[in-house]
């Protein structure tokens, strides 16, 4: 019993790791896929091309910068050896003055001394200008470049607005060919060809019924010929009875009488009772056609 318990409770335990396990990469999985959307958003971002454009623009700024701050590091390098040079040339000339002063006060030895002095001083002289001469050289080169990159920034500088200009356009171009294929006229005027056709197909209804009922007409006035002509049939018939004496001759009705219908209004009864008898008289004109044919 307790080993069943036991087994029951790790199953369960299991049952509950698996589900957690199942979630936790469930979630790995929509982290990650969220880490992927926003990189492929920051690519997409960075490839645009005004933010390309911008950062060009801003590692020529960069570039420059540090490029100027070399050219005023050169030109510090050359004040100095220019410093240096003067008080060297004026450390010669105060020593020729000494050896000079030592000649004048018959002291030899010293002036021989001073003029040594003025020679190591004189050779240092000579080191210092040559640094001197190429240091300025190199300033002015450093300038000259300097000059050139600010042209040429300047150049880009103009190149990248009018790069955005065209980018600019070319988005608006692209969004008016959008607009254009998202336009659909031909499904606009389905809505007119279906109402054309419903018409049509009411108007062909309509003509089919009107020609069944024309034929429905036509077939009643069959009717009344066929009618006419079994009753002329019968007369003739009733006609040649009488005269082989297997029928006797017909008794005269006798003529009918109108009934006038009471009404309140004596115009209107008169009006009724005139049309009752013209249509009595008429239906007695025909009996009597029909039966004389």
């Amino acid at each position: 019993m307790y080993n069943s318990l036991v087994i029951r409770s790790l199953s369960v335990t299991a049952s509950g790791l698996k589900v957690a396990y199942g979630c936790g990469q469930t979630s790995m999985n929509r982290f990650f896929n969220w880490l992927k959307g926003l990189f492929n958003k920051t690519m997409d971002k960075l490839e645009d091309p005004e933010v390309m454009l911008d950062q060009a623009k801003r590692d020529m700024s960069g570039a420059l910068v540090a490029n100027r701050e070399k050219a005023v590091q050169a030109i510090t390098q050359k004040n100095r050896l220019a410093g240096m040079l003067e008080e060297r040339k004026k450390e010669s000339q105060k020593l020729e003055s000494q050896a000079a002063m030592a000649l004048k006060t018959g002291n030899r030895d010293l002036a021989t001394n001073f003029m040594r002095e003025k020679m190591n001083n004189d050779a240092t002289i000579a080191t210092l200008q040559a640094s001197y001469d190429s240091a300025v050289a190199t300033v002015e080169q450093v300038k000259v470049a300097i000059k050139r990159q600010e042209e040429e920034v300047r150049k880009k500088t103009a190149e990248a607005l009018a790069m955005k200009a065209q980018w600019k356009q070319a988005q608006i171009q692209n969004s008016i060919a959008k607009a254009l294929d998202g336009l659909t006229f031909e499904n606009s005027y389905e809505g007119f060809g279906a109402a054309q056709e419903r018409i049509r197909d009411a108007q062909s209804e309509a003509a089919a019924r009107q020609e069944m009922q024309a034929t429905s007409l036509q077939g009643k006035v069959f009717q009344m010929e066929d009618q006419v002509r079994d009753m002329e049939a019968e007369s003739e018939l009733e006609k040649l009875e009488q005269r082989l004496g297997l029928r006797a001759a017909p008794v005269s009705a006798e003529p009918a009488t109108v009934q006038v219908v009471a009404s309140n209004d004596p115009g209107v009864a008169q009006e009724e009772a005139v049309a009752q008898s013209e249509a009595e008289r008429q239906l007695a004109e025909l009996e009597a056609r029909l039966k004389s044919s």
